[in-house]
């Protein structure tokens, strides 16, 4: 899950982008376009109207097999009428909603809306609104497709060549036969560590404890001169394994020779080229 944010038509709207694609879009955010000040009100008129309860109840079938019907259509008879008064709280624990989602916290907080819903919302807005909501929305889903599909790849296919050097060394040399698969598993994570204390000052659990809102591993958030050497030092952890060195001094080593290539390849043009290849391309694609 990552939270983005989006300027649409000057205001700034959050997003949380699901690894599945059932992406939220923050109504507060959007609500705020037409009353900067009372943007819970401007949601409220929103869900009162008939056939905004009628769209996104049709939604919640499609997509939520505990939708609560019975309620839905109690709320569907009085949608309309004078009396008739919608919160986003009381639609989410009546109807067990899972279109909508009221989320808490000073910066980010409020009621946000799967993005079908969200684009409803924004055309009850205006229709000019919802049709930049939609560009910016997709402009930063292509940017972020093109970040995984070739950033991504690109940079980690620098290490993983060495990394299966790196694994039949520790498999060759580290673990007996009769290990169980967890056992051994157990092992390729701590000679992993190893390169992420040496490169990093980190263990991978000890960057996930501090990125907690973040997706993916150290090594995905690494520059390429850090990929660089963690290449590197994959191919001489291998080695140094083969040797017999015990690992408390394979991480002493390691980490020496870690700050020694990253001061030697800081500044190297050839580094700085295949940097500025990667923004190109991401560019053009």
């Amino acid at each position: 899950m990552k939270e983005k944010k989006i300027i649409v038509k000057g205001n700034q709207i959050s997003l949380i982008l699901r690894q599945d694609d059932n992406d939220f879009i923050s109504l507060t955010d959007i609500a705020r376009s037409k009353n900067p000040e009372f943007p819970a009100d401007v949601i409220k008129n929103w869900l009162r109207s008939r056939s905004t309860i009628d769209f996104i109840g049709t939604w919640e079938q499609i997509n939520n097999p505990s939708f609560n019907m019975v309620e839905f259509d109690q709320f569907k008879n009085q949608a309309g009428i004078n009396s008739f008064v919608m919160s986003p709280d009381k639609w989410i624990k009546t109807t067990s909603s899972i279109g909508l989602r009221s989320k808490s916290g000073r910066y980010g907080g409020g009621t946000y809306a799967h993005k079908d819903i969200a684009f409803e919302f924004g055309s009850w807005i205006s229709a000019e609104f919802k049709l930049y909501l939609i560009k910016e929305f997709q402009r930063l889903k292509s940017d972020e497709n093109n970040k995984l599909s070739l950033g991504w790849d690109v940079k980690r296919q620098l290490t993983k060549i060495n990394y299966r050097i790196h694994t039949d060394a520790i498999a060759t040399n580290l673990i007996p036969v009769d290990l169980s698969k967890i056992q051994k598993n157990i092992i390729f994570g701590s000679e992993a560590d190893i390169l992420n204390k040496a490169l990093f000052g980190l263990t991978a659990k000890e960057w996930r404890d501090r990125n907690k809102g973040k997706e993916g591993n150290i090594r995905d958030y690494c520059d390429v001169t850090q990929l660089v050497v963690l290449a590197n030092l994959e191919t001489l952890n291998a080695n140094f394994i083969e040797q017999g060195i015990s690992q408390f001094n394979r991480l002493i080593e390691l980490n020496r020779l870690a700050i020694s290539h990253m001061k030697s390849l800081l500044g190297l043009n050839s580094i700085k080229k295949l940097e500025s290849n990667l923004k190109n391309n991401l560019k053009l694609k």
